[in-house]
């Protein structure tokens, strides 16, 4: 069984509902979602969105379980998450991108600093080597090659 899996069974029990439950409030089949929790299939964006809602978790920690920075859960409230949410959906179609704008703007200032410092190095050695942008790995695709042993 995936992390994910484990931590959305988690989260299920947690909340003391059934698989059934959650599918109905997600709009899918029990037997759809029991993949979800049994490592078959992997969600939406949408859908992981419906579920980080549901529970009360960001995406980023039902994805990789990274608690990240939320705070701005309690200060805020939930209106304000949803509206960034909105907000970020409507700059960018790719589900990679949501996830990492979503991630950064729930990282530490330390961490945002870190990231800022390597993406310049990363600008910087793409133009001296001169090196032209090319459709990314997903961030999933991504993941499943750090993941594996060389």
């Amino acid at each position: 069984m995936s992390d994910f899996a484990s931590r959305l069974r988690a989260l299920r029990t947690k909340h003391k509902l059934r698989q059934k439950d959650v599918a109905n409030k997600l709009g899918i089949t029990e037997s759809a979602y029991g993949y979800y929790e049994q490592g078959r299939r992997e969600p939406s964006h949408e859908t992981l969105q419906q579920l980080a809602t549901m529970f009360d978790v960001t995406v980023d920690y039902l994805v990789v379980g990274r608690s990240g920075n939320t705070e701005y859960k309690q200060q805020l409230g939930r209106g304000t998450r949803l509206e960034r949410d909105e907000l970020l959906q409507e700059l960018t179609d790719d589900p990679d991108d949501l996830y990492f704008l979503d991630g950064y703007l729930d990282a530490s200032d330390e961490e945002k600093k870190e990231l800022r410092r390597h993406w310049l190095e990363i600008k910087r050695q793409m133009r001296e080597n001169n090196i032209k942008p090319t459709a990314p790995m997903s961030l999933r695709d991504f993941n499943e090659k750090i993941k594996k042993p060389d």
